[in-house]
């Protein structure tokens, strides 16, 4: 017999969740550059089980043509979820959930991009999910920025996600995939972190599943935008382990 959501112990007396976590507190991450030799840029984050390898190529010619902006490159954006990637084999191909969090990842991502830079050019961003336990757009999005800034993309910042939520009418941050099929809701967000203006972040991704009061979005959003300003800190520092790395090779 399957526990009804009433019946799960959210939290165990010390007020810690099932994993073992604070409600404020997310899932170990680790972040690696360059993991694809032949990609422009590539990057895999990894947020407790959740496993993502983003790949970027170009800017490139684009075609066919009529597709082609005069004023800036286009942003051609994959996300695809490994038949592998959960309990239950997936169909491979693309299905409608994947086309939609494509849409919103990219829309996500272009706003720091300088995408005027290059005209009539394309741009490939693919998000590849070979695992995943909740936060899979979000976890994409962080490594699509990664492997953006690994191949040299000018950007006006870097782009952080992550997902808050709310179990048993408590406010979380990162769901984990029990607590995002189980809890009450999830709310993904995306920012941009500027380094020039102290603790500076511009939206560019709020979606919300569920429902909430508006006390408890109120708190899942500044969960989430505090995760994101610690998620950059870590994507700086793997970016600048990387080249320190190449220099020392050098």
């Amino acid at each position: 017999m399957t526990a009804s959501k009433e019946d799960i112990e959210w939290f165990d007396e010390e007020g810690k969740r099932v994993d073992g976590r604070e409600k404020d507190e997310y899932r170990e991450t680790t972040m690696e550059i360059g993991v694809l030799d032949e990609a422009d840029g590539s990057a895999m984050v990894e947020c407790g089980n959740t496993r993502v390898v983003a790949s970027v190529f170009g800017p490139q010619d684009l075609h066919p043509k009529h597709l082609q902006e005069s004023d800036r490159a286009v942003i051609k954006m994959r996300y695809n979820m490994a038949p592998f990637s959960v309990d239950d084999r997936m169909r491979p191909g693309p299905n409608r959930r994947a086309k939609e969090i494509g849409l919103v990842a990219k829309r996500a991502l272009e706003p720091v991009l300088e995408l005027e830079r290059f005209p009539k050019a394309g741009i490939d961003i693919s998000m590849e999910i070979l695992e995943s336990d909740g936060g899979t757009r979000v976890t994409g999005i962080t490594a699509a920025s990664l492997a953006l800034a690994d191949a040299g993309i000018p950007m006006k910042g870097m782009v952080s996600a992550m997902a808050s939520g709310v179990v048993d009418d408590t406010p979380v941050l990162d769901v984990n995939g029990k607590e995002d099929k189980e809890g009450n809701a999830d709310i993904p967000i995306a920012v941009i972190n500027y380094e020039d203006e102290e603790e500076s972040q511009e939206i560019t991704l709020l979606q919300m599943d569920g429902d909430l009061t508006k006390e408890q979005v109120d708190e899942c959003i500044s969960l989430a935008k505090k995760g994101c300003r610690d998620l950059y800190e870590e994507q700086k520092q793997a970016i600048l382990e990387t080249y320190e790395s190449i220099r020392g090779e050098q």
